[in-house]
């Protein structure tokens, strides 16, 4: 195993964040320069392993990317946030701060992180009613790459979570022993701070000018190489990544973006991780790598895809000719197949859907739903080692697919089609599979797209269809 850092993390103290006066019916914005919430959200991680104490409180409907935009205007300097939102399941996350966080590489990364939040749990202070999803969780594809602005593995307790579970909104602020007694104190600051926030005002609707910086040729060459590697037998199928990069006139706007993407795909999972140097990697991705409710696991295979139509008639052709294709078939089977087996090999008893199409806003894809009855001793995290990665994004036989997305791609796959997500205190969790991304820092962004290769895929064609992901992406943010 690679190494294993406890890390302290100091974020910036702003100026002038606005708060409360002591009228608690009043906002008063500019009465308090430096609210002791904010010094509070702002203290380094703490490195005991003490006790975790929590304060939650419901909230009146509250948009999360309000809350977002709000913080970041008072707070001038790089806040690190975790951001979750499928409109579609009415479940939105918004975490700020670090309270506990574990950073780690190597092969062991998903086993030494479950140990870390297994300890957690033991000692959360009290038990909630409400699920709260403590553990945000974010992988890079490879437990060891070079060049990341994000680690291996990265698990941590936030200081201040926001909330949404269907019609419900929580606020939750967790602490340790020395901030067991102000906890209360600090929620109800908090909260009536949320409670007057202005509506959320994007700014950036007119279309920014971007240069984009991006060569078809490394990718179809990949493509090229990997067909002969399948013609050989030594591969049935890889997924292959092209990297587009762009610069704009000003930095993008990331509440404006995600506002975008989560207007244009509701029926995706929009999410946001951001570190301390203002490195965020977005993005709004269909795959669900797994979800587990109440003990019952459920995962997805999806793979196979096509563009939509601009009428029905158009819609419906491509349609068909997605359902009845050989080629896009065998390549979603193989993702289906691997799921299958890895959920067997974890002694469950998977139970497969009807496959059927998945139509989103700009493209459809061939799924299947798989559930299985979960098992209490089997952790989350377990399943997500066993899952990542799928075939949907890297290919079969896996360890050699990924040797030659290593060689074939020019660029660090980082976050891109890695597991991204959250456990809550009830032994639920939710994995995305995150794809359709960017990396955003300033005015710099690396679009991410991805096309699945196989016996019959041609080159040109396979290029195309990943111009069709970035566009979409692309569109969102500028």
């Amino acid at each position: 195993m690679g190494k294993t850092l406890w890390r302290d993390h100091l974020e910036p103290n702003g100026k002038g964040l606005a708060t409360v006066g002591n009228s608690p019916a009043v906002y008063q914005p500019r009465q308090i320069s430096q609210p002791e919430w904010q010094r509070f959200l702002s203290a380094p991680a703490s490195t005991e392993q003490g006790k975790i104490f929590s304060e939650i409180l419901p909230l009146q409907a509250v948009d999360l990317l309000q809350v977002l935009q709000g913080i970041g205007r008072k707070i001038r300097t790089h806040l690190n946030h975790f951001y979750w939102e499928h409109r579609t399941h009415s479940r939105a996350i918004l975490s700020l701060g670090i309270l506990r966080e574990l950073v780690l590489d190597g092969d062991r990364r998903f086993e030494v992180a479950q140990e870390f939040i297994e300890r957690c749990q033991r000692n959360l202070g009290q038990t909630l009613d409400v699920a709260i999803p403590y553990f945000d969780c974010g992988f890079t594809f490879f437990a060891n790459q070079q060049n990341s602005p994000f680690p291996a593995a990265q698990i941590s307790i936030p200081r201040i979570q926001i909330f949404q579970s269907k019609s419900q909104y929580f606020l939750v602020v967790n602490g340790d022993r020395h901030d067991q007694h102000r906890l209360p104190r600090l929620a109800k600051q908090i909260k009536q701070f949320i409670e007057h926030l202005p509506s959320l005002q994007i700014a950036g609707k007119k279309a920014s000018k971007v240069i984009m910086h991006s060569s078809s040729s490394s990718f179809v060459e990949g493509v090229r190489n990997a067909l002969t590697l399948i013609d050989q037998g030594k591969l049935s199928k890889v997924v292959l990544a092209h990297a587009l990069d762009v610069t704009a006139e000003k930095p993008f706007d990331i509440v404006n973006a995600l506002d975008n993407l989560r207007d244009r795909h509701p029926d995706c999972c929009v999410f946001s991780r951001r570190n301390l140097r203002g490195d965020t990697f977005i993005g709004a991705s269909p795959e669900r790598l797994l979800a587990i409710q109440d003990g019952e696991l459920l995962t997805d295979a999806l793979a196979g895809s096509a563009p939509r139509g601009k009428t029905e008639d158009a819609d419906y052709g491509f349609a068909q000719n997605l359902l009845h294709s050989e080629k896009e078939s065998r390549e979603h089977q193989a993702v289906a197949n691997f799921l299958i087996e890895q959920l067997q090999d974890l002694k469950l008893q998977p139970q497969v859907a009807k496959r059927t199409l998945l139509k989103l806003s700009n493209i459809q894809h061939l799924w299947t739903p798989i559930s299985a009855e979960l098992p209490a001793n089997i952790h989350p995290l377990e399943i997500v080692a066993k899952l990542h990665p799928t075939p949907a994004v890297a290919g079969v036989p896996r360890a050699i697919a990924c040797d030659h997305i290593r060689q074939a791609e020019p660029f660090d796959r980082n976050l891109y089609a890695a597991p991204i997500g959250w456990l809550d205190s009830h032994g639920n969790a939710e994995f995305i599979v995150a794809i359709r991304s960017a990396l955003i820092r300033g005015k710099h962004a690396r679009l991410y797209g991805g096309a699945g290769i196989v016996a019959g895929s041609q080159p040109e064609r396979e290029y195309a269809e990943v111009q069709l992901k970035l566009t979409s992406l692309l569109n969102a943010l500028t």
